[in-house]
């Protein structure tokens, strides 16, 4: 036993415990106790958020960066339910998160009360777990559970709802750490099997990232690929899982991917995914690797086994964890002179090929500039991204060399990019923290400018502006041409906006502009929002608006 304190100070000293360095939050009267025992709790940060949205995309940015949980509070009602889109997220991107959610007194539960609101029924479609702390005994094994369970197999997110009543009674348990998982390691024989069917190919192609993915696994998969000449592609959003300079990679399977890349995957006789999910995007649409049953030989390794055939049923599944299993994996033989030699070599080939910028309409060419700032910024940068058309730009363009620069959702989020720039510049401050959005992205969670401002966090905030919702305006001319609808957008003016809310601000109409701002704003004390106002023509890097609605209105007319 320990001294008697408060459940407020007990939860508190819990992160301090387990290791947390940082909380994310938008206050409320439901959790005080709480905030007061951080007020003297210099070990943990607190960072204050303007809506539990950011709050939450925050949290979920620093539990994708360290791979530990990061911590969102939120009050009861509205602050839970504001928070859930940050929650989805972390469920969609297998991310470690903790939401704190103050609830109303016990006595109070179930009753009607002001801002009451069932947290596990909210949650509990993409939560991994979901509790209420009944007792403040408790908080020190819930606390530790919720860690354990967030970081473990698939991480994901955990709510716990914390009764106000709860967090001022006393109790005199002692911390609990949370118990650390062991990594788990390839069998012997399954690796015998892996090689055995790798020698038997002659068309291998390996598929890299997901959660739990390290700096040893992307040195790993890099020098199993170059040790086997097999070409090295990245899952939607994991660009960062393998350093795209390396000449065994392949490119990115994302939205609207290489059509090369795409048809090397369609191609191949063997697929080696680790730590992928393998889903819809990845996959094509499960059309590049069917399911359930793949056209090729599917070797699958995950480290959490629910992952493991439950899309697609692989001719060889191994639950490991990513960095264990290339251990394992450059411990083999090497296949010597493979039929498919020279195929990493060519993948590559393409993969520049397909970066190179192509012109697009407008006095920005965003293709050109980005892959200026491709050149421009150094290896630890870290590059984050919401959801819309302007991201394939990003996707296509910008290059990651080390795995922790790149957040991106792959939920697809809008106003992520914004929220987690902010908690990656937090985290590592002495690094160059980009964060793009378009317009209709950048107004998801736009208030977080001001939070930026007041936590100090020096980010850089391209605002690519073409005036509407792009990707659905580009979906309704596929489908509906010539008849858009609520897709336009009356855009303030983002950069005085900006300036309004503290932060330094510039507008870039033409491409000549666009170095010159970025230099200035990392070089700025404080953050700063780039707005770069782009011709609504030109809505990906290889089709514009018009050509989108004239080849729908020409199938339409043929149909």
């Amino acid at each position: 036993m320990t001294d008697p304190r408060m459940g407020g100070r007990c939860l508190v000293d819990q992160f301090v415990a387990n290791g947390v360095e940082r909380v994310f939050c938008v206050p409320g009267e439901s959790y005080l106790a709480a905030l007061d025992a951080l007020h003297d709790t210099p070990a943990v940060d607190l960072t204050v958020a303007r809506h539990e949205g950011g709050a939450a995309m925050m949290a979920e940015a620093h539990g994708k960066l360290t791979g530990q949980p990061g911590i969102c509070f939120v009050t009861r009602g509205p602050g839970a339910t504001n928070a859930a889109s940050g929650v989805h997220v972390a469920q969609q991107d297998a991310t470690p998160l903790i939401v704190l959610v103050g609830q109303v007194a016990r006595r109070q539960r179930d009753r009607g009360a002001f801002q009451d609101l069932d947290i596990s029924a909210l949650y509990g479609g993409m939560a991994k777990w979901t509790a209420e702390v009944d007792d403040p005994h408790r908080i020190p094994e819930l606390f530790a559970r919720a860690v354990a369970t967030a970081t473990s197999g698939r991480p994901g997110p955990v709510a716990l709802a914390l009764p106000e009543d709860v967090l001022t009674a006393a109790t005199e348990r002692p911390d609990v750490r949370a118990t650390p998982m062991q990594p788990p390691v390839p069998a012997p024989e399954a690796m015998t099997a892996l090689r055995e069917r790798l020698a038997a190919a002659e068309r291998p192609i390996v598929i890299a990232g997901g959660p739990h993915w390290s700096e040893r696994a992307r040195a790993g998969a890099e020098k199993f690929a170059k040790a086997n000449d097999l070409p090295l592609a990245v899952a939607f959003r994991r660009q960062d899982a393998v350093d795209n300079d390396h000449p065994c990679y392949a490119g990115e399977l994302g939205l609207a991917p290489n059509p090369e890349l795409a048809q090397r995957v369609r191609e191949s006789d063997l697929v080696l995914a680790v730590g992928t999910e393998l889903g819809d995007v990845t996959t094509g649409g499960h059309g590049l690797i069917e399911s359930p049953g793949p056209r090729q030989t599917l070797i699958h390794v995950h480290p959490a086994d629910a992952c493991l055939g439950r899309v697609h049923q692989a001719a060889l599944a191994l639950q490991a964890d990513p960095a264990c299993f290339f251990d394992a994996a450059n411990a083999l033989a090497p296949i010597a002179s493979p039929p498919w030699a020279g195929a990493a070599e060519a993948a590559h080939a393409a993969y520049r090929d397909w970066i190179r910028p192509l012109a697009v309409p407008g006095e920005v060419q965003l293709g050109e500039a980005l892959a200026w700032l491709a050149e421009r910024l150094p290896e630890d940068a870290v590059v984050t991204n919401g959801a819309g058309n302007y991201a394939a730009f990003v996707g296509r363009y910008m290059r990651f060399r080390r795995h922790g620069t790149q957040l991106a959702p792959t939920s697809g989020s809008m106003g992520y990019g914004l929220p987690a720039a902010i908690a990656a510049k937090l985290h590592a401050p002495d690094r160059p923290v980009i964060a793009f959005a378009g317009d209709g992205c950048f107004q998801m969670t736009a208030q977080e400018m001001v939070a930026a401002v007041q936590a100090g966090a020096s980010v850089v905030v391209i605002v690519v502006n073409n005036r509407m919702h792009g990707t659905i305006r580009m979906h309704q001319e596929k489908h509906y041409p010539g008849r858009p609808v609520a897709t336009d957008l009356h855009t303030p003016d983002f950069a005085a906006q900006a300036r309004a809310q503290g932060a330094h601000a510039e507008t870039v109409t033409e491409t000549g502009q666009f170095a010159p701002a970025v230099e200035r704003a990392l070089a700025a004390d404080g953050p700063t929002l780039i707005e770069v106002r782009t011709d609504p023509e030109a809505i990906t890097p290889q089709r514009s608006l018009s050509a989108i609605r004239a080849a729908a209105l020409g199938q339409k007319a043929g149909g």
